[in-house]
Parts: C-alpha cells; sequence; structure tokens
C-alpha cells in the first residue's frame, strides 16, 4: 500500500468522526492561539516604558509556561477519549488484513494532520487576535496602544518547540497504545466499561480526612503571611481529596441509591444509575477535573477581579495624601521644631513654584520599631527575625509612637497623658493589658482609642499586626534608642511625616513637584551614604505601578480562565458523547420493553441533576472554605474591603453557575440524541 492510501484514510476516518475530532482540533487550535498571544504580549512596546511593565512581563511568562503545561495534560486527556474511540475501528482494520505497522501509519498521518491544523490554524488566529488581546490589555492598564500591527517571530519559535514537542509525545502514546493492545481488546475497547473500584469506603474516607484538613488549614490560619506559605499545600490537599471523593465517594452515593428502592426502581433513575455505578471509577475523575478546573476559575477571577476592580480603594488606603514625604533622623533628639522647619520651608518653596496650594496637610514627628509580642511584653530582639520561624512572624508587631498633641490635632480628640502613661490604637489586633513592657521600658495603659488617625507609612497596608502608642512626649522612649540589631542600626527609627494633596493640580504637575521635592531633601544631607534617608512616595506615580500589577494580573487571570472553561467544556462534551455510545444499547434494549423517548429524556435528566451538578456544588464549597485563606492572600496585596470581594465572588459564582448549566444543557441535548438512536453512530 502506498503512502497516498494511508493519508486517504486517515481523513476519511477524521471526518467520519468528526462529533469527536472537530472539539479536539478546536482545542488544539485555541491552546496554540493562547500560547501565541501570551508570548507576543510579553515583548510588546506597550510594557516597554511603562511602570509595572515588568511585573506584567513575569505574570505573562508564568502564564505561558502554566498554558503549556495544562496543554500539555489536557490534550493528552482528551486524546485518550479520541483513542478509545478509534479502537474498535482499528481493529477492524486489523481483521481486514491490515498490519499494526499500517494502522501506525494511520496514527501517524491523522496525528500530523491535527498538528498542522492545530499550529497552522492557531498561529493564524493568534496573529489576527494577538493586537486585539493587546487592545485589552492597553485597555485594562488604562493605557493607549498604537495600531501598528508586527509579527513576534519569538511567539512563533515557543509555540514550534512547545506544541513541537507536544505532539510528539501524543503520537508515541497512541503508538505504544496500539502495539500493546491485542486485537480482540481493540475490538472490545469500546464496550469495556470500567469496573467499580474496590475499597471505595476507605479511599472515601481518605479523601475525606485530607479535604477536612485542608478546610481546617484555611479557616484557622491568623497570618496572612502564614496563609502565602500554606496556600499550595493546601490547595494539593483540596485536589488529591476532590479526585478521591469522587472516584470512591460517586460510587458509594450511586450503590446508596441503588439500596433506595422508592428512588432507584423508577424509569427516570433506574438505567442512569446503573449505567454511572458501571464506570463510576473514570465517570468520578472526570467530574474531579471538572470540580477542580471550575475551583480554578473561581478563584483566579474573584480574586484577581477584587484587587483590579477595588483597585482604588486600595490606593485610597495605602496612600491616604497625594504626596508623602518621610524624612528619616538618627535620634529623636533631632525631632526638633527647627530641623522641621528647615525641611518643610523646602518642601512650600517648590509649591509656591508652581503655583500649588496643599490642602489636607499632617505633619507630625513619630518613631517607630518592630518586636514580638510575648506574655512579658514586646520583646526586641537583638537577632533579625527568622522568616521561617512561623510562630515568631505570627507574634510580630509594629509599634508607631506618636505625641498626643499631635494625636489630637489629626483626630480632633483630647487625649491627656502622664509621663509615665500611654493610650493604645490596636491595628489588626487587640491589646488588653495593662502595661506595654519593651525590655527594661515599662509603660502604664490608660486606655485604648479608636481615632481616625492618618498614617502615612505603610503600617495601615501592612500584614504585620500594629500597635499606635501615643505618649506625652517622644523623649519618653529615647531608652529604646540603646537597642540594635546585630548588624548595628538602632531598633527604633525615627522619623518625620508630611503629607498633603493637591485637588487643583494636574498629574503631570503632581509629579514634577514630587521629585523637585524629593531634590530639596538632597539639601539637607538626607542621602543614604551620609547616615541618613527618607520615604517618599506619590499617590498618582504609584496609580501607575498598581494599575500595571494588579491590571496584569487581573488579565491573565482573564486569560487562565477562559481557557480552563474551554477545557471545562470539552470535558462535559466528550464525557456526554461518549457515555452517550456506552448506553445506546442499553437505551435500546430498554426502549423494546417500553421505554419511551420522553422517559429516556428523563432519565437522562435524573443523571445530569444526580452526579453532574456535583463538581460545581463542591467548587462552591471549596470557594467558600477557601476565601479564608485567600482573603489572607488579598491582604498582602493591600486589599482591605472584606465585602467588596464578597460581592465579586458571588456575582462570579452566579454567573459561571449559569453558564455551567448552559453547558450542560447542550451537552445533555447531544448525549440525548445518541442513546435515543438519532446521533450518527
Amino acid at each position: 500500500m502506498n503512502m497516498r492510501f494511508y493519508q486517504k484514510m486517515a481523513w476519511s476516518g477524521m471526518k467520519k468522526n468528526g462529533r469527536l475530532y472537530i472539539p479536539y482540533l478546536l482545542t488544539c487550535v485555541g491552546m496554540v492561539m493562547m500560547s501565541y498571544i501570551l508570548q507576543s504580549l510579553g515583548c510588546c512596546l506597550l510594557l516597554e516604558n511603562m511602570r509595572g511593565g515588568g511585573d506584567i512581563k513575569v505574570a505573562l511568562n508564568l502564564g505561558k509556561f502554566v498554558v503549556a503545561v495544562f496543554a500539555l495534560i489536557f490534550l493528552i486527556y482528551t486524546n485518550s477519549f479520541l483513542v478509545r474511540r478509534r479502537n474498535r475501528e482499528f481493529g477492524l482494520y486489523h481483521i481486514l488484513g491490515m498490519d499494526k505497522k499500517g494502522i501506525c501509519r494511520i496514527i501517524f498521518w491523522e496525528s500530523l494532520m491535527t498538528a498542522c491544523i492545530g499550529l497552522i490554524g492557531g498561529l493564524v488566529l493568534g496573529v489576527a487576535f494577538s493586537k486585539l488581546a493587546e487592545l485589552i490589555l492597553a485597555n485594562i492598564l488604562h493605557r493607549s496602544a498604537g495600531y501598528s500591527f508586527t509579527l513576534k517571530w519569538e511567539a512563533f519559535r515557543w509555540v514550534f518547540i512547545i506544541y513541537g514537542i507536544i505532539f510528539s509525545l501524543l503520537l508515541g502514546n497512541a503508538l505504544i497504545g496500539v502495539q500493546r493492545t491485542k486485537t480482540l481488546e481493540l475490538l472490545k475497547s469500546e464496550n469495556l466499561g470500567e469496573k467499580p473500584p474496590k475499597g471505595n469506603l476507605f479511599i472515601a474516607l481518605i479523601g475525606a480526612l485530607l479535604l477536612a484538613g485542608a478546610y481546617y488549614m484555611a479557616v484557622t490560619i491568623k497570618s496572612p503571611l502564614s496563609a502565602m506559605m500554606l496556600f499550595f499545600v493546601a490547595v494539593i490537599m483540596v485536589i488529591i481529596a476532590t479526585y478521591l471523593l469522587f472516584i470512591a465517594g460517586s460510587v458509594v452515593l450511586c450503590k446508596l441509591l441503588q439500596k433506595n428502592k422508592k428512588y432507584y426502581y423508577k424509569k427516570n433513575h433506574f438505567v442512569s444509575v446503573s449505567s454511572m455505578t458501571y464506570r463510576m471509577k473514570r465517570n468520578g475523575a472526570g467530574l474531579a477535573s471538572i470540580c477542580i478546573l471550575s475551583t480554578m476559575v473561581l478563584v483566579m477571577l474573584s480574586s484577581t477581579g477584587s484587587l483590579y476592580f477595588g483597585m482604588n480603594k486600595t490606593i485610597d488606603s495605602r496612600y491616604p495624601r497625594e504626596i508623602t514625604i518621610e524624612p528619616y533622623v538618627p535620634h529623636i533628639v533631632d525631632l526638633t521644631e527647627e530641623n522641621m522647619e528647615k525641611i518643610r520651608a523646602g518642601y512650600e518653596r517648590v509649591l509656591t513654584a508652581h503655583h500649588a496650594k496643599a490642602e489636607n496637610v499632617v505633619a507630625y514627628p513619630y518613631a517607630i520599631l518592630i518586636g514580638v509580642m510575648t506574655e512579658d511584653g514586646l520583646k526586641l530582639h537583638d537577632d533579625p527575625v527568622n522568616g521561617n520561624d512561623m510562630d515568631i512572624i505570627n507574634l510580630l508587631r509594629e509599634v508607631m509612637f506618636v505625641e498626643a498633641a499631635d494625636y489630637n490635632k489629626v483626630t480632633g480628640e483630647n487625649v491627656e497623658l502622664r509621663d509615665d502613661e500611654v493610650c493604645v490604637l490596636p491595628i489588626r489586633c487587640d491589646y488588653e493589658q495593662n502595661e506595654l513592657v519593651m525590655n527594661d521600658v515599662k509603660f502604664s495603659v490608660k486606655g485604648t482609642v479608636d481615632g481616625e488617625f492618618t498614617i502615612c507609612n505603610d503600617i495601615p497596608t501592612s500584614v504585620v499586626p500594629a500597635l499606635v502608642v501615643i505618649v506625652s512626649d517622644l523623649s519618653q522612649i529615647a531608652p529604646l534608642e540603646q537597642y540594635q540589631y546585630v548588624y548595628g542600626t538602632s531598633v527604633l527609627s525615627t522619623s518625620y511625616c508630611y503629607a498633603y494633596d493637591l485637588p487643583e493640580t494636574s498629574g503631570e504637575e503632581i509629579v514634577a513637584i514630587f521629585r523637585e521635592q524629593q531634590e530639596t531633601l538632597g539639601e539637607h544631607g538626607f542621602l543614604n551614604d551620609d547616615g541618613l534617608s527618607y520615604y517618599a512616595t506619590c499617590k498618582t506615580q504609584e496609580r501607575e505601578e498598581f494599575v500595571g500589577t494588579f491590571g496584569g494580573m487581573f488579565f491573565l487571570g482573564l486569560v487562565l480562565s477562559v481557557i480552563f472553561i474551554f477545557a471545562t467544556v470539552l470535558i462535559i462534551y466528550y464525557k456526554q458523547i461518549s457515555e452517550g455510545y456506552e448506553d445506546q444499547s442499553r437505551f435500546e434494549i430498554m426502549t423494546k420493553v417500553g421505554m419511551t423517548k420522553e422517559d429516556i429524556r428523563k432519565s437522562i435528566n435524573s443523571q445530569i441533576l444526580t452526579v453532574f451538578f456535583a463538581p460545581l456544588l463542591l467548587a462552591g464549597v471549596h470557594l467558600v472554605f477557601a476565601y479564608p485563606l485567600i482573603w489572607k492572600i488579598l491582604q498582602l496585596f493591600f486589599m482591605r474591603d472584606l465585602f467588596f470581594v464578597i460581592l465579586v465572588t458571588v456575582g462570579i459564582y452566579l454567573v459561571f453557575g449559569i453558564a455551567y448549566a448552559f453547558v450542560y444543557k447542550l451537552t445533555a441535548g447531544a448525549y440525548y440524541r445518541i442513546v435515543s438512536g438519532e446521533g450518527a453512530r
């Protein structure tokens, strides 16, 4: 037989099995397209000169590797449906005289045609939609993108290398499978249902324990830093538990339904439950995959969407004033009004030159330190804190000292203190002790306050709990300056906060004022090599960084969610199609004993409602228990509005649930047409 014969056989087989091959080819095209788009966006000019562009490139590079790994796993998974469906056909070829070498040649040409269609179609669509993706990214980042169009050769090279490897592995897997399978097994492979797994109660128990452990971990972790470190451990536990529960637990469910005679011995339940029990091992794995993918989509969209759409609130909480400049001085004695007036005069000189007026001015000296809260008080460690010691990290406290007069001026309250007294404003923690002990320094706690004190450094958005300690005079904490870290710096840092708004000034002018005011600090020696430094922020300038970081995360979340949703739809589709062919003979027998088409439709609906909505429900449960953990991680990105996050999450779950139900409605229709004999076999 010549080569052209095998080419025709391969093409003919793909056309005759179009119901299975078309979705698979679309998947290949879609994966290639997404890979090209992500790689092309990573080297577009839009990201070159913008603040936060580097963070977006990192996210896009991470995304392209995630897509590549997922494409490999998912294409192998979906290719198994095709191989199982075609094995009967290959068995017939073998009986009619074609040896396994001939069958391997057909598989080779099918794989080559699939690879060509996937690569050419994906690259054409990738090139066509890459500009649209760039415009969408520019809109998310609040940037303008040009309309020039260029081909990204780096993206072509990446696609050919990655998918060349993937399609080669798919071909090798298919060829090995045919070589190892006997002719009789090929003929019967389509009808070989998988036996229910033994010992499923034990497996289900392990899955339940793993899931309970992951849930317990999610709801009991208090520190955002701990949440970040343990998040992936919890994710792995949930994935393993989900597969075990669906593979073993679904069998238990079906057996319990079979024991319920009132439920089982009905026309719309009998066939669906018995058929699901017969092949539940593979059925459970598919349901678990749908559940995991659904959970990933919900987590990504809700978390990145919350960060992006709640970005303005996050920026306002992180930067309460438009411009904040805080020069650090060596000692508390240097926080004199004379020294601060010299610095303030430099700021105001710049404002006058730009004809700008500062409003909502906040100005006060303060001191800050970090320690470990123990039963005996705040321990000021001589050694740096070990970042791997979770017990120490959870006990860390930032402590900011301000004078009562400044606190009263900012909040409008009237706090009066003696020299040995303090008031405490707890932030993200509680403080109920009667004394504040810091090594050898001790104060009596007069009480706690809850005034709206404007803090311009990073305490309001830090993940570390904090205490704002109000003292009568900062000189009262001067003894704390004697404590130093091993590298010689004092545990106590002293600074002067000066922050204000410029409501009637343009963004470009604000940035210009900010940069000139930074230059004035050099005139006063606030340079690192002189032993002095400063902290300075400009909300307008930092907004670009936030938009770049959160916008890039949101865009990547959208791209990966589209891929995972498409994968979920395809798993559902192949699940319904393959099971439709397997159930066709069973329904044919049932129709001969009196089952009508309406009964068949009711049985199908029973099957969907009984099992197939379980992944959506369990994904919702995963999301509910995971959200305490996710919320703490979101706090690392300065998110503070829990109600907004919950609102976004609920909205995304409802929208996803509606789309999920719509997909099942469509695939159930395809299943019905097959089992009722209306679909081509």
